[in-house]
């Protein structure tokens, strides 16, 4: 399976990125090994998540997420949890 996923960092801010395990990505995120814009912004914490059968679907689920202003991707993250 393929996965889009969000994060909320420690400063509040969102992070958008795909996987293909959930958990060991949120893993490395919070050890330092994830993305660039994570490693001074730890721990983060899973808000949201997507799953899709194939990849290209998940990493156009992804950039699409990531044209959403802060606002559209509280909504989302929000609807998600109810």
């Amino acid at each position: 399976m393929h996965y889009v996923y969000i994060v909320e960092c420690n400063d509040q801010t969102y992070y958008t990125g795909y996987t293909n395990n959930v958990e060991h990505r949120i893993h490395l995120h919070n050890t330092g090994k994830g993305a660039k814009y994570t490693r001074c912004r730890g721990p983060v914490h899973l808000v949201y998540y997507e799953q899709f059968d194939n990849k290209s679907d998940a990493l156009k689920r992804e950039y699409a997420i990531k044209q959403l202003t802060r606002q559209q991707k509280k909504e989302l993250i929000h609807n998600f949890h109810e």
